[in-house]
This record gives C-alpha cells, sequence and structure tokens, in this order.
C-alpha cells in the first residue's frame, strides 16, 4: 500500500513493504556485496527505508576488525544506495528491474557511531532530485533511532 493522504483527518497510511527475494529481483547485487534485507515503508518518488540485520557472520568482519568488529562505512553508504536503487525501479517500474547503477557523487558523508554485530540497521533514503536518468538522495544509517551515518549521494541508472 502506498501513502495516501486522507482528506478528512489528513493521516498517512505507511508504504510498501518489499522482502529480500524481492529486493533481488529488482537489484543486481547478490552476495557478499548484497547489503539490504528488506525495504519498508516504500513510497515512489519519495522514500523507502533498508533494513540490514548485521551478524558476525559477514565477510567483511574477518578483517574488519577481528579484535573489534565494525562494519566499514564504504558499506554502509552501499547499503543505502541499494536501498535507494530499490525505491528506483518501485518508482520506475519493472523495466527498470534488475538495470545496473553507478555512483556518480558521495557528498557530506558522516559516520557517528559504529555499526556491530548485533545491530539492525534502518537505512532511511529520501530522494531530493531526478532528471533523466540521474537520481540524487540523502541517506541516513540508524540504529535503534541513533544516527549512524550520513550522506548526500547521486547515481545514474543505466537505461541500456
Amino acid at each position: 500500500m502506498e501513502v495516501t493522504s486522507d482528506n478528512q483527518t489528513g493521516e498517512t497510511q505507511p508504504g510498501i513493504d518489499i522482502d529480500i527475494l524481492r529486493v533481488m529481483e529488482m537489484i543486481p547485487h547478490r552476495y557478499p556485496m548484497l547489503m539490504i534485507d528488506r525495504v519498508t515503508n516504500v513510497v515512489a518518488n519519495v522514500s523507502a527505508v533498508g533494513v540490514k540485520n548485521v551478524t558476525i557472520n559477514e565477510h567483511f568482519f574477518q578483517g574488519h576488525f577481528p579484535q573489534r568488529p565494525v562494519m566499514p562505512g564504504v558499506l554502509i553508504v552501499e547499503a543505502m544506495a541499494q536501498t535507494a536503487g530499490v525505491l528506483v525501479v518501485h518508482t520506475l517500474g519493472s523495466d527498470a528491474e534488475g538495470k545496473l547503477v553507478y555512483f556518480m557523487s558521495i557528498d557530506d558523508a558522516r559516520f557517528r557511531r559504529p555499526v556491530t554485530p548485533g545491530d539492525t540497521v534502518h537505512i532511511h533514503v529520501t530522494k531530493l532530485q531526478h532528471r533523466r536518468n540521474v537520481w540524487k538522495f540523502k541517506g541516513e544509517a540508524k540504529v535503534n533511532g541513533v544516527l549512524c551515518a550520513e550522506a548526500t549521494f547521486a547515481a545514474m541508472i543505466l537505461t541500456e
């Protein structure tokens, strides 16, 4: 169900939820580079929330860092981009499924708190701009409502 406004009360209904199987139909990423487990509250052309359940079994924890495992910041930004990719495909429809998307810029990235095994990261992405096949987003990664990372990023979806 999309977010809709009730004209009488002004209340909104939540967006749709997308499970991992549908995520894998929508974007081309696979293990070990698939950084989201599901996407919730997807509102076409507006916003979405990716969910990543971080476990000690993640491949990157073998070397980052064995004594104190921390999810690399670049992978948190990648999770933001993948969440945005699902939002783009949901917005554009099935013709966009599985298309490659390339980063064009990452601006104002800030890492405020480490993400560690056992954390559930909620990746909030909001569309800022869309022109032709270039999309710009604001992303925030939160654990238990606490901001861990944020960035503004642009990506290009290949339409060929």
